[in-house]
């Protein structure tokens, strides 16, 4: 039987969004004027069914008639001068192709083989070159590691073949030179573990097979097993405590009361109210969305909210957070290294990825940033986080019992993802996009969403002993890790699969998502089938948990592996590695009094890292669930920014949830130590900043460095000790955390392109009355506005000002955890006793920015006072962390409100929509605010379109 095609097209006289969009991309992000006009179909392909069922799902299904029309085994786009169509690879997942399949079935019709989805473009234009289309071809419509132009139809839908033999490695014989080869871009092992692999087979008497190796791999990788963060470190020719030791000794020593899991989960857990928990997990998606940035930021949200859902025994997921930096949007296409993607396609397309995922699966999208910096040019940094609830009394990490049942439960496995964990740690070249295309893949939420459904039910009926996701290295981790005590056997032939011709060890390391594993007894496993029956989720019994204290696996009946679990978890060596970080020297502007203040603060108010990010905020759903107490925006015309989300979750009790978070990749460029103390004080003023207790939160750390070279190391050595001073100062305990240490491009001209080392540290915590918070925006005239915190106003490095002046400086903000804990318990103390109006944390574009965004919200002006002997650029634009701007009632006095930190009052708001300041009594500027607001909100309206 023929395979049928539907084509779906938006009716004439309504217009097409999508061909909207590409036209405005056409235009914008690559400036081709030809093509004046883009239309897009739906196309659908049926095999197994004859042209009537295919018109049926068309029309029952596939097309909305108030809007759209159909054709069966016809174009629609007739009249375009050039007609294109661009499908998935076969093998990558296409969520669309599985839902329709069931909802043919759904609909009785009997027959339908398989399903498949794609689009169609038509341009029109008559100057239209081949050039053209083939720059739109491949910059815009195509990713080549998933997708291709369709040159002719397909014959049929159904993937066929056969899965390839289990092949015996021989690396008893291999020389050092040949092991170096096996490693190289797939395994990313160094030569000492390759030998140790070595010498482990010629100890037990045979060699491996692939999936030996692969698992091996995968679980030694730097993704998973952290080896520079366990690394024995010598600095300055003293060993000191390991990374990730120096973190969790810090924690320990907090003892801090409100800590319920630390660095053993998949998430951190504290303790929230009325016999609850909440956890929080923020991960990175650095390598896949750098060649792939829709699948790669779907994968990562869909992977951190799986991470929420394998902690204790089940959590629910409350809210999603996403964090991002790239080069500019108009950087140009020469700057560009070979391999590499543009910017302006990477955000528009990481943010795309992140609203379909969250808002998909309705889970709240509400907090984040994006931050600029042109060394992101070659690989951008993507980091996605997930927040949730579960019963305290089932937070504890389960631990399977020998007998328990291996039980996989969610999306079929494929070859997306495999090599994923690899992959991801190894630096970034020109080859990447092409050699590790099968590591990136294409979300499903809604099966994500009904296998979530799923497991909540299974463990409040107690059925579920044990709980983790199929992360990176899929099956290899999920069963390795939680069967590293007892031992675990699984047969891979039973794992269902997208499509036939997997060799088992792909079946092993696919990362297919949407996936789950459980511990079961087997007494419950007919319950739990059940339920997921009632899900439309599949539920497969891969295996047992042993005793035997072994990782086997077979495949028709074949042992294909068979490893130590002492091997495979504790066999790595332990890198002994030097670091000797060297203060770079930037260059200092000199002090030139500002030649024109308004336009200084509008380009101020426009620079990429302070402008609004409304346009992406927008594009996310913040309000689904109904839980949010304070949303990204509020103010009189919902557009001033808030430092934090607060959301309450538990429906009719007035506690909250805080989310926020701190990150500055200039300032770490510096002094790794001072910046990412401003990291940490910027996650936790803008929790303060919304009126949450300090004593009730949690920190979470993502260092996201270079490739660590003996000085890169250094400077992460700086990084983590930073971290300790602050948890040391504050009480704060870090509970959860990851690293990301392979963000350095190398091409084959020898172009080495390092990011900026991130640290981004994440801040949770409870919040128990969510009236008793405030917002950043303005609410009264005529009130008092107070500056709060410790602030050397000539410390000036790593600032915006600077920026636009052309430098970077050394003289950073220096911070003190102790001083800090002071202001923030005197800023928290102010807002729980109600006597904040309005509180809004310093950042970047120092006070001039939180005051034009305060006043933004309020929808009024200010009037500031700069004192004498101040010089007016550094405190207008200083950005010391820590410090805050507060709105008090006019008859106030700051002092008693805020005890004994430095505060002073620094103007009043104003009912003319003017921020005017003045210094020793003459008027430096006054400038309207809504000239303000149009250089804030300008940047990203020119990279989304509403």
């Amino acid at each position: 039987m023929m395979i049928q095609e539907v084509r779906v097209i938006t009716k004439a006289g309504i217009p097409d969004s999508k061909g909207e969009e590409i036209l405005y991309e056409i235009s914008h992000a690559l400036g081709i004027n030809t093509v004046q006009k883009v239309r897009t179909a739906r196309v659908f392909r049926f095999e197994g069914i004859g042209a009537s069922d295919a018109a049926l799902l068309a029309e029952r299904l596939l097309a909305e008639s108030v809007f759209q029309d159909f054709s069966v085994n016809s174009p629609v786009i007739n009249d375009a001068t050039i007609v294109l169509e661009v499908a998935y690879k076969p093998g990558v997942m296409n969520p669309e192709a599985a839902s329709i399949v069931k909802s043919a079935a759904d609909l009785g019709v009997a027959g339908l083989l398989a399903a498949d989805s794609s689009w169609e473009y038509g341009f029109y234009g008559e100057n239209i070159t081949g050039a053209d289309i083939e720059r739109i071809t491949s910059s815009l419509l195509v990713n080549a590691t998933v997708e291709y132009v369709v040159r002719e139809k397909p014959k049929t839908l159904i993937i066929q073949g056969k899965p390839g033999r289990t092949e015996v490695i021989p690396v008893r014989q291999m020389s050092d030179t040949e092991l170096i080869e096996l490693s190289r871009d797939k395994l990313f092992l160094n030569l000492e573990e390759m030998q140790v692999i070595k010498d482990y087979f010629r100890r037990i008497g045979r060699d491996p097979t692939d999936c030996e190796i692969e698992t091996i791999a995968q679980t030694w990788s730097e993704h998973c097993g952290h080896k520079t963060f366990k690394a024995r470190l010598i600095v300055d020719g003293k060993e000191k405590t390991p990374l990730l030791k120096r973190l969790k000794n810090a924690t320990e020593e907090s003892n801090h009361p409100l800590v319920l899991s630390a660095f053993v989960d998949n998430s951190g857990v504290m303790e929230f109210y009325d016999g609850q928990a909440i956890c929080g997990k923020v991960e990175t998606h650095n390598s896949p969305s750098a060649i792939e940035p829709y699948g790669g930021a779907m994968t990562g949200s869909g992977g951190v909210f799986r991470d929420i859902v394998g902690t204790g025994r089940g959590a629910k997921t409350l809210a999603s957070t996403d964090m991002f930096c790239f080069a500019r949007p108009d950087t140009p296409d020469e700057d560009i290294p070979a391999g590499c993607l543009h910017p302006h396609y990477l955000l528009r397309r990481v943010v795309a990825g992140v609203r379909d995922y969250g808002n998909r699966m309705g889970i709240p999208t509400n907090n984040g940033s994006v931050h600029f910096h042109r060394d992101f040019r070659a690989k951008p940094t993507v980091i996605v986080g997930a927040y949730g609830i579960l019963p305290a009394e089932l937070c504890r990490k389960g631990r399977p019992r020998a007998g328990d049942l291996v039980i996989a439960l969610g999306g079929r496995t494929g070859r997306d993802g495999i090599h994923g964990a690899t992959f991801s740690s190894g630096e970034m070249t020109d080859r990447t996009i092409d050699v590790n295309s099968s590591a990136v893949q294409i979300g499903h939420p809604i099966e994500e969403k009904r296998t979530f459904d799923a497991i909540l039910v299974a463990r409040d009926e107690g059925l579920i002993r044990a709980i983790t996701d199929c992360g990176a290295g899929g099956f290899a981790s999920a069963v390795g890790e939680m069967g590293s005590e007892v031992g675990a056997r699984i047969a891979l032939d039973r794992a269902p699969l997208k499509y036939p011709g997997l060799s088992p060890w792909e079946i092993m390391e696919s990362e297919s998502q949407e996936r789950m594993v459980l511990a079961v007894d087997p007494e419950h496993a007919g319950r739990l089938m059940e339920i997921c029956r009632g899900y439309n989720v599949e539920a497969t019994v891969l295996g047992e948990f042993t005793g035997d204290k072994c990782f086997s696996a077979t495949y028709e009946g074949q042992v294909v592996m068979n490893l130590e679990m002492e091997f495979l978890h504790n066999g790595l060596p332990q890198r002994v590695m030097n670091a000797a970080w060297r203060p770079a020297c930037f260059a200092e502007p000199e002090a030139v009094p500002a030649a024109d203040w308004e336009d200084l603060y509008c380009r101020v108010m426009g620079h990429l890292n302070v402008c609004s990010k409304e346009p992406i905020v927008r594009l996310y759903d913040h309000g689904v669930q109904g839980t949010s107490a304070l949303p990204p925006f509020s103010g009189i015309n919902g557009d001033g920014p808030n430092d934090a989300a607060i959301m309450a979750p538990i429906l009719g009790k007035p506690y909250g949830m805080v989310i926020s978070h701190g990150l500055n990749p200039v300032l770490n460029m510096i002094d790794p130590y001072h910046g990412s103390l401003w990291a940490a004080a910027e996650a936790v003023s803008n929790a303060i900043a919304s009126g949450v207790n300090p004593r009730d939160l949690m920190l979470m750390d993502n260092f996201i460095w270079p490739f660590p070279d003996e000085e890169l190391l250094g400077a992460l050595d700086l990084a983590v000790d930073a971290c300790v001073d602050f948890v040391r100062g504050t009480g704060m305990p870090f509970i959860s955390g990851k690293d990301s240490l392979s963000s350095t491009y190398r091409g084959k001209d020898g172009t080495v392109i390092k990011i900026p080392p991130i640290l981004c540290i994440s801040a949770f915590g409870r919040v128990p009355d969510v009236s008793r918070t405030v917002s950043a925006d303005f609410k009264k005239t005529g009130t008092k506005i107070v500056l709060a915190g410790y602030r050397n106003t000539a410390e000036m490095a790593g600032s915006v000002y600077y920026d636009l002046l052309g430098h970077i400086g050394n003289n950073l903000p220096k911070l003190s955890p102790t001083a800090l804990m002071h202001v923030f318990e005197a800023v928290y103390g102010a807002i729980n006793s109600g006597k904040l109006l309005a509180c809004h944390d310093i950042s970047e574009g120092g006070v001039a920015a939180a005051l034009a965004e305060m006043c933004f919200g309020g929808d009024m002006g200010a009037q500031v006072i700069i004192p004498e002997g101040e010089l007016a650029e550094n405190f207008l634009f200083n950005e010391t962390a820590g410090c805050f701007l507060a709105e008090i009632p006019a008859d106030s006095n700051p002092s008693d409100i805020f005890g004994d930190i430095p505060c002073q009052v620094i103007g009043k708001t104003t009912d003319r929509k003017v921020i005017a300041a003045e210094q020793s009594g003459k008027t430096l500027f006054e400038t309207r605010l809504d000239r303000l607001r149009a250089a804030w909100r300008q940047p990203m309206k020119e990279v989304f379109r509403q």
